[in-house]
């Protein structure tokens, strides 16, 4: 084994959830993801759609053991010394298939090896390993300061909970309906004058409609500011409700900008521009409105992109009159009108 040692850190990261173009539900996931020399580990697994253990939604209790059993605190939950890095997003039931890795200490430092794709108790490191990925050795000092900053620090858990003003209320509790089965919580107002600050604190996004008037839009900001709170503003694109959910998954993405897979969209002269940091499956939808308000939806691209800045032309019916793209990736979701 190497005596070169890698870097280890952590950091905030998402599985964006979202209402998808074939009308299944994508429950979204707030995680902190496992920095290698500088870059999220799982953007070494290609395309896979997984988190960590280390869950914002699952409890205090469970999160705590998870960080106390990769410091080798406890016994290892599988034979061979082996644990899980990244598993299922839905139900993390071992069955669906969870990246693990075994790890073991020497001397100071820790080391993880032996990557592999396991789907019951005993890894079959010949076929299904990850013979590209690792060893990986960390010093004992940075590794035990990042995961011990889980448990000395109580850090405000993102706030997956989003505020909808609007004046169609029959699209607002559509939305709503939308964002709640994919495990984002929503609340419909027009007026938050007489709201507590402590409830203001539990909203990460604002999103307005249309319709709602610059004076509105202010006040609504002030009551935030003056309560001390800060979130992300959301103007709604159309009423589309596939298109808001995807606004306001961007909008909670909390997950830094340089580690994203997804980090640029750009919709022009009949073609999207898109860029990603690396190898991954990229969807593109677009969404239209014709002249009756009616809502249009063409899946033009759904393939995986190498690491850099790609061209993908969109049909011109897909794009005619007023229309928007949606990029998606397994963690992350940006959104952009179609430019004339």
């Amino acid at each position: 084994m190497s005596a070169a040692y890698a870097t280890f850190g952590l950091a905030p990261a998402m599985r964006a959830g979202g209402v998808l173009a074939n009308g299944v539900f994508q429950v979204h996931r707030d995680f902190v993801d496992f920095i290698v020399d500088g870059r999220p580990l799982l953007f070494q697994l290609s395309d896979l759609d997984a988190v960590s253990p280390l869950a914002s939604d699952v409890p205090p209790a469970i999160f705590t053991a998870q960080v106390r059993s990769l410091l080798l605190e406890a016994d290892a939950p599988l034979p061979g010394g082996r644990y899980v890095i990244y598993g299922c997003p839905d139900c993390a039931d071992l069955a669906c298939g969870a990246v693990t890795a075994a790890i073991a200490r020497e001397g100071d430092d820790y080391i993880w090896r032996d990557f592999a794709w396991q789907t019951d108790e005993r890894a079959d490191l010949e076929l299904n390993g990850y013979h590209g990925i690792g060893p990986f050795r960390f010093q004992g000092d940075e590794y035990r300061a990042a995961l011990g900053s889980l448990l000395r620090e109580a850090a405000e858990a993102p706030r997956r909970r989003v505020l909808l003003v609007g004046a169609r209320v029959a699209l607002l509790a559509r939305l709503a309906a939308a964002l709640r089965t994919i495990g984002v919580g929503a609340d419909i107002t027009d007026d938050v004058d007489c709201v507590p600050a402590d409830e203001l604190r539990a909203y990460g996004a604002v999103a307005f409609g249309r319709a709602v008037g610059e004076e509105q839009r202010a006040r609504i900001r002030r009551a935030f500011t003056d309560a001390g709170v800060d979130v992300t503003y959301v103007d709604g694109l159309a009423p589309i409700v596939p298109l808001l959910v995807a606004q306001i998954e961007h909008a909670l993405d909390r997950s830094p900008l340089d580690r994203r897979r997804l980090t640029r969209l750009v919709a022009a002269d009949g073609e999207a521009g898109v860029e990603v940091t690396s190898p991954c499956r990229v969807q593109l939808t677009a969404y239209r409105l014709d002249r009756l308000y009616r809502t249009h939806t063409h899946e033009v691209f759904d393939g995986v992109l190498e690491p850099g800045r790609h061209r993908i032309p969109l049909d011109a019916k897909a794009v005619k009159g007023e229309a928007f793209v949606v990029a998606r990736t397994s963690g992350s979701v940006l959104v952009e009108p179609m430019a004339r």
